[in-house]
């Protein structure tokens, strides 16, 4: 059986959730979408994720919500890390960390998707090894899941290359974020794996990362603590669509995505009720 995955690139503030609110859901429809991933760690004002915007996000439509080294930037999520199956942080923070590494969703055709989320060791802070935590949850993802995931949150593109080689044959699908920055290397690796290095970011296009450019470059100019806001304007959503073969697990087609969209004026979208709702609840 064919299944069809989208794989959203780091969501960043407001900005970043008003397009998912107006095109996620007629996107699925166009790609006939089984199973939407996201990873939402800089969803909350550019840092970290709460429970309400949590919630919001699968309104939206997101299956699977994956986080980073913000993971715990807003402290309110922990209580949802804890409680909910559909969002994880990286499976190799301490075994004592809040929260779960790996989560689970059942596709409309029947096969079962698996996330996992890891983190980076080079320039990022302490983990445990990604190699070791990744090669100890493998055995119990696919005992669930027809199909796994990875989510490989790192800043050394060296890394994320060596991880993807590493598991290629192992899992359907390995995709980089963090970086915010979409690398042109989408392929399928030799023994099956669907592979990005990073798949780039849901927010602002004129920015720095997503966040508004003056501010940044006079931190760089003059060394100086100045506040980073989410910048505005047109906004980008970045992802990568990938077909794979639930039967062999293996990926046939990966391919980048890029929807961008101006707002300039407030945004109108159906909630689930299919009453008109504007977009000023944030």
């Amino acid at each position: 059986m064919k299944l069809k995955l989208l794989c959203i690139g780091d969501i960043v503030g407001r900005p970043g959730r008003r397009i998912l609110a107006d095109r996620l859901k007629p996107l699925v429809d166009e790609q006939g979408i089984d199973c939407i991933i996201a990873n939402a760690e800089n969803a909350a004002g550019g840092s970290g994720l709460t429970p309400q915007i949590y919630s919001k996000l699968i309104r939206y439509g997101v299956n699977l919500v994956t986080l980073g080294d913000h993971a715990y930037k807003k402290k309110e999520i922990i209580q949802t890390l804890e409680t909910e199956d559909d969002i994880i942080r990286p499976a190799n923070f301490s075994e004592l960390a809040a929260g779960r590494g790996v989560a689970f969703y059942k596709t409309g055709k029947g096969p079962v998707v698996a996330v996992v989320s890891l983190i980076g060791r080079i320039f990022m802070k302490p983990a445990e090894s990604p190699y070791i935590v990744i090669d100890k949850i493998l055995p119990q993802a696919a005992s669930k899941a027809d199909i796994i995931v990875v989510d490989f949150h790192a800043e050394a593109t060296s890394e994320k290359i060596a991880m993807g080689y590493y598991l290629d044959g192992r899992v359907s699908c390995l995709f980089g974020t963090h970086t915010h920055v979409p690398t042109a290397d989408e392929r399928i690796l030799p023994k099956g794996t669907a592979y990005i290095t990073d798949v780039g970011m849901t927010g602002p296009v004129n920015s720095v990362l997503g966040r508004a450019i003056d501010n940044v470059v006079k931190s760089f100019r003059t060394q100086m603590p100045v506040p980073f806001e989410v910048a505005s304007g047109e906004v980008k959503m970045e992802s990568i669509v990938v077909t794979i073969d639930s039967s062999t697990k293996t990926a046939e087609k990966i391919e980048r995505l890029s929807i961008r969209q101006d707002y300039k004026e407030t945004t109108v979208y159906d909630t689930d009720d299919g009453k008109p709702e504007y977009f000023n609840d944030f």
